[in-house]
């Protein structure tokens, strides 16, 4: 069947027409070193600190300061208005990763900038469990908690950062912030936008393993009050360490900004986003060892006249802000997006038993998904002086519909669970485990199903956060959230739905005994119904689930923070237990069992972090977090109790650092660790720990011209950074040099 060489050739020239174009208006490197110190930073991304240092030449900004002192990977502030007031303030674990941090690190994707805070384990998924970004947040599931700009985007993909500002990672329970799920904690992905100042940057990278990337990033003040921006990438690569796998995307990004130097302010946003894949679902566990199979890591199982993953995204918002004569602001976010996940990807034996005798399955999963978001938030924030003390405030409600249609596509496979015998190898539905092809040439039938499961989703709710200053030391912060939630699930098979209305709060209790310090208790709570996913994640609907009540987790975590050497540097450590007494669990046994609200988990740590400049010339960002994450009570499972929590490391280690050797050149890396991931609840099926080291060195010719050095993976260390709950582990990719040159004019 030809339709998948079909598809990626029309999308290669599509790519290799946006790359030309984009070299043709001006040379390109990475879209993350587009967004560099050049560029004006967003005022809403300002602390009230920070000022901007100009030549006075060309009036180029060259880095964003506080105090006077350049901030490299530190960050002040979050965009979101639920928080009135700065990070340091502030009685949560927040990581702000920006754009200097991805630069350095050359993460040109979303899994990859998550590597710069420990914490996060990666997770994957096959079929009815989407293939896609899967951060695993203190243990749970964050696919369907990642949001842009404030609002949720639950559909499953791939996602870029061609035209990211910052990533804002909550740690703990944030429901009062993100409404349903959001157990372990939520993901908030601040983008590009149009703002005052003139400048273009453009960046070119080529590399190993057929490298070859492009991006452009222009502002242009339109008038003084107006402003357009717009960012274009081109990426084309293969997988270092991983036979056969490539895959290439494009993305364009517009935004205009009007208002600028007036009291209303409106942004108008459109990103597109297409990536076109050979899928890799790395290699087969060993049942019996419950590692993977030991076999050459470059081993791929897939098939190239076969698999295939399509993933489009398009979002079109709106964000408008009004300042009142009183101090007070008004705020408004609408979204309506519309993401596409379509994928037929081999996994490898599918638990059939025949990697004991040397041979894989090419058995199939598949997706083919939409999904459609249209929503929007209202918000009203300020300060007010009561009784003579400073009240923050920020009072806002959400509305949203979701919905998701997904089908899937059967493939002729076989069936390998009665072995791999000559007649499965002779149609390569079966291959050699020590030496597969991908060049088989397999002659099966695929079939699109026209049976799809259609999910809707709405939601209502209303919110509010205030801070207190009780005098110049004491602070209380309290928030409060009520959702309602209803979900409904519509197939050939069943109709099923699931109606729940749900409060969560938050309370802290802020000590500052210094003006550059602060120590703190809070208490906060989540709440995840049935279907969190919209169906198109891991929490999905089911008869077996629709009846039941959402899941409640409670939090504790006592913390501190402190700015050094003027603000440069930001250190925090914080100790936190969460709870959950009603986890949906397995009555009985069997797939598809029925489940009750009777588990219990438990997840005890504590985390330390810094970032910053540690002395003028050397930065840094990272920090460690032990986890010790426990399945308390399983329900019928009860052989599991006390075993750890799936994809969920005890210990994780996350350092980067660079220092300017000179005015001209500077060098650094990054070193990260995991300890042992199990895969499963039953804690049979595992991954080993891994360390991993970078390197990057920068070098800038002129005030124009700046080129660097990555190499990912300095050792080719081959690890795995994805354990699946059966199956199969994701192999991370071999080490890989990238060369890049960035233009700022």
């Amino acid at each position: 069947m030809k339709i998948t060489h079909r598809r990626q050739g029309r999308v290669r020239i599509g790519a290799q027409v946006l790359g030309s174009l984009t070299l043709g208006m001006t040379i390109s490197t990475s879209p993350l070193f587009a967004a560099t110190p050049e560029t004006v930073p967003d005022k809403t991304l300002e602390s009230p600190a920070h000022a901007v240092k100009k030549d006075k030449k060309d009036k180029k900004v060259e880095h964003m300061v506080v105090n006077g002192d350049y901030q490299g990977y530190n960050n002040h502030r979050v965009q979101s208005g639920k928080f009135t007031d700065d990070l340091l303030n502030s009685a949560k674990t927040i990581t702000v990763i920006n754009q200097e941090l991805l630069k350095d690190m050359g993460a040109d994707s979303f899994s990859d900038a998550l590597r710069a805070t420990p914490g996060i384990t990666l997770g994957t998924g096959e079929g009815g469990n989407p293939y896609g970004d899967r951060p695993f947040i203190r243990g749970y599931d964050a696919q369907s908690s990642t949001f842009i700009n404030g609002m949720r985007d639950v559909g499953s993909q791939s996602r870029e950062t061609f035209n990211i500002e910052q990533i804002e990672v909550l740690k703990g329970p944030s429901s009062v912030y993100s409404g349903r799920g959001a157990v372990g904690g939520s993901i908030n992905i601040v983008t590009k936008k149009a703002r005052a100042g003139d400048f273009i940057n453009a960046d070119v990278a080529i590399g190993t393993d057929a490298l070859k990337r492009a991006a452009l990033d222009v502002n242009k003040e339109l008038s003084n009050d107006a402003a357009f921006r717009l960012n274009v990438m081109s990426h084309d690569a293969k997988t270092p360490g991983r036979d056969q796998v490539s895959g290439n995307r494009w993305g364009i990004a517009p935004s205009l900004t009007f208002g600028l130097n007036s009291a209303t302010q409106a942004t108008l946003e459109y990103y597109h986003f297409e990536s076109h894949d050979i899928p890799d679902y790395g290699i087969p566990y060993d049942q019996q060892s419950g590692r993977p199979a030991l076999v050459d890591e470059d081993n791929f199982y897939g098939l190239l006249n076969r698999d295939f993953r399509d993933n489009s995204n398009d979002i079109a918002s709106v964000i408008i802000s009004h300042e009142l004569n009183n101090g007070l602001r008004i705020s408004s976010t609408s979204l309506y997006s519309r993401n596409t996940n379509q994928y037929i990807v081999t996994n490898p034996d599918d638990s059939a038993g025949n990697v004991a005798n040397g041979y894989v399955w090419r058995n199939t999963k598949s997706r083919h998904s939409a999904t459609k978001t249209l929503a929007t938030q209202l918000q009203l924030a300020g300060e007010l002086t009561i009784a003579g003390k400073p009240n923050r405030f920020a009072l806002g409600t959400e509305l949203s519909h979701e919905r998701t249609s997904n089908r899937s596509y059967a493939v002729a496979t076989g069936n390998g669970r009665n072995g791999c015998d000559e007649a499965m190898l002779n149609s390569y539905n079966c291959t050699s485990l020590v030496n597969p092809n991908p060049f088989d040439s397999w002659q099966g039938s695929i079939t699109l199903s026209d049976n799809p499961t259609i999910t809707d989703t709405n939601t209502r709710s209303l919110y509010a956060f205030n801070t207190l200053e009780l005098s110049d030391a004491w602070y209380v912060n309290g928030g409060i959230r009520w959702d309602d939630y209803r979900s409904s699930s519509e197939s050939a098979q069943a109709n099923l739905g699931n109606d729940a209305d749900f409060f969560n709060y938050q309370l802290s209790v802020l000590y500052k005994p210094a003006h550059n310090g602060s120590i703190y208790a809070a208490w906060g709570t989540s709440s995840n119904p049935p279907g969190t996913s919209n169906g198109d994640g891991s929490d999905r609907l089911g008869s077996n689930n629709e009846a039941l009540a959402p899941e409640d987790t409670k939090s504790y975590e006592l913390g501190t923070k402190w700015e050094l050497f003027h603000g440069r540097l930001a250190l925090n450590a914080a100790l936190f237990q969460l709870e959950k007494n009603n986890a949906r669990v397995a009555t009985e046994a069997g797939r598809g069992a029925p489940q009750a609200n009777i588990g219990k988990q438990q997840v005890k740590g504590f985390e330390v972090g810094f970032s910053g400049n540690i002395t003028r010339h050397w930065h840094g960002f990272g920090g460690y977090t032990y986890l010790d994450a426990t399945l308390e009570n399983n329900g019928y499972s009860s052989a599991y109790n006390g075993n750890r929590f799936p994809n969920t490391a005890k210990h994780s280690i996350s350092l980067f650092s660079n220092y300017d050797i000179t005015r001209q050149l500077s060098a650094g890396g990054g070193a990260y660790y995991m300890s042992k991931v199990y895969g499963n609840s039953a804690n049979t099926l595992w991954v080993p720990a891994y360390w991993r080291f970078d390197l990057v060195s920068s070098f800038r010719v002129n005030e124009m011209l700046t080129l660097r050095l990555n190499v990912q993976n300095l050792t080719d260390k081959r690890y795995y950074d994805k354990a699946y709950a059966a199956h199969f582990a994701n192999m991370a990719p071999g080490r890989q040099a990238i060369l890049s040159a960035q233009f700022s004019f």
